[in-house]
């Protein structure tokens, strides 16, 4: 089912959202690196476990801001020329993270093609749940201690060396090709912080961050944008909204990705202007048709909501339609 703009705001609304500002494109990257280097500074004079943790938490979330950042120039949207929009994303956004601009943008736009479908490359994000407490809570600490994000960084390794058959030349262009970027990106950050004085944050407050806070905010989002949705087929249902309080804005939902709905029915609107869409389609007759929810932590409810009984019960089924989409991921191969 297919929606057209006109269906859901005016002209002269539709011109207003898809304006693009190389100026606030530009303020958001800068945005999110000066949130990072203010955690920083703020841990490094005062040093200890409380602000740790609550730096690592701001530094995690700022992390999924770059991604969101990525997500928006794999769509061509956070600068208007192409070139500086790749390079942008590719030097200050997705290679800090371990990402590739290119990439992704092959990925996510199958996504957009097929959301929902079991070809959809995110299905497996979205497919387990609900789950139980006790499987939610596990999987969250499979995120905080590092599990996730280094079985994740260890497998890029592994792949970024190409195949064992391959030529020796093959092999060594596949690993710049796939992880120079990155590699050259974060020495380049390392040397920084070690030339003013403070090597330590990096490994403190960028690495342990990308391996731990940043794969928890990750799940929540990838859980709250598809997860539980009501109807597999309906543009406005088939995925979510979440209405995030300041704090979620903060900690969990930098740079609008909330407006998760808004932002598969006009995939073309760059994130500062999805809350304006979001205004304007609330507004229209369309309104009512948003599967939006408030807050995260009703998300989270909504995901941990499956009962012992019910996981016992449904374990096979739910395994069973995951192989058949092909997207199983390693952990979840069958439900915990």
């Amino acid at each position: 089912m297919n929606v057209r703009a006109k269906d859901l705001v005016s002209d002269e609304q539709l011109a207003q959202v898809r304006a693009r500002s190389n100026l606030r494109g530009l303020w958001l990257v800068f945005h999110a690196w000066a949130i990072i280097v203010a955690a920083m500074v703020v841990f490094a004079i005062w040093t200890n476990p409380v602000t740790f943790l609550v730096c690592a938490f701001i530094i995690g979330g700022r992390q999924l801001g770059l991604s969101i950042l990525v997500h928006d120039a794999a769509h061509g949207l956070l600068l208007d020329n192409r070139q500086a929009n790749n390079t942008v994303s590719q030097w200050l956004c997705a290679w800090p993270t371990f990402a590739d601009t290119g990439v992704y943008r092959t990925y996510h736009l199958k996504h957009h093609a097929r959301t929902q479908q079991p070809d959809d490359p995110d299905l497996v994000l979205s497919a387990p749940f609900p789950v139980t407490r006790k499987s939610l809570m596990r999987k969250f600490l499979r995120d905080l201690s590092g599990q996730t994000g280094l079985s994740q960084r260890l497998a890029q390794i592994q792949a970024g060396f190409g195949k064992p058959e391959w030529p020796a030349e093959r092999r060594r262009r596949h690993f710049l090709e796939s992880l120079g970027g990155p590699l050259a990106i974060n020495t380049l950050l390392l040397a920084i912080l070690s030339l003013a004085g403070y090597w330590w944050l990096y490994p403190a407050l960028w690495l342990i961050p990308l391996l731990t806070t940043y794969q928890l905010v990750l799940r929540i989002r990838n859980i709250a944008e598809h997860a539980m949705v009501p109807d597999d087929s309906d543009p406005f249902r088939n995925a979510r909204t979440t209405m995030a309080n300041t704090l979620e804005r903060i900690f969990l939902a930098p740079y609008w990705v909330n407006y998760h709905v808004e932002h598969h029915l006009l995939m073309w609107v760059p994130c500062y202007n999805l809350a304006k869409l979001h205004r304007f389609i609330q507004a229209g007759p369309q309104g009512h048709r948003v599967e939006k929810t408030t807050g995260y932590l009703n998300v989270l409810r909504m995901a941990s909501s499956l009962s012992d009984d019910e996981d016992r019960r449904g374990n096979r089924v739910q395994t069973k339609r995951r192989r058949f989409a092909g997207l199983v991921m390693e952990e979840d191969s069958a439900p915990t």
